[in-house]
């Protein structure tokens, strides 16, 4: 098991990947909405995990502050 996996962070954000693509498949977005918001939602989790694999805390900060941006 990788550091990341036992954030409950990064389940959180797994969890919301999947509210998103729920959301997605329910409702009439266009194509471009549709987009930004699949891959938002899908760069929380990927900065999460890899800021964790950082070795300063400020770079581990870095990543963190990048995926609140994406939400």
């Amino acid at each position: 098991m990788f550091d990341f996996q036992k954030l409950t962070v990064y389940h959180r954000s797994k969890n919301f990947r999947k509210l998103i693509r729920s959301l997605l498949n329910e409702n009439k977005f266009d194509r471009t909405t549709r987009d930004q918001l699949s891959r938002a939602s899908m760069s929380i989790a990927l900065n999460i995990a890899e800021g964790s694999s950082r070795f300063t805390p400020k770079d581990r900060k870095h990543f963190m502050v990048i995926s609140r941006g994406s939400v």
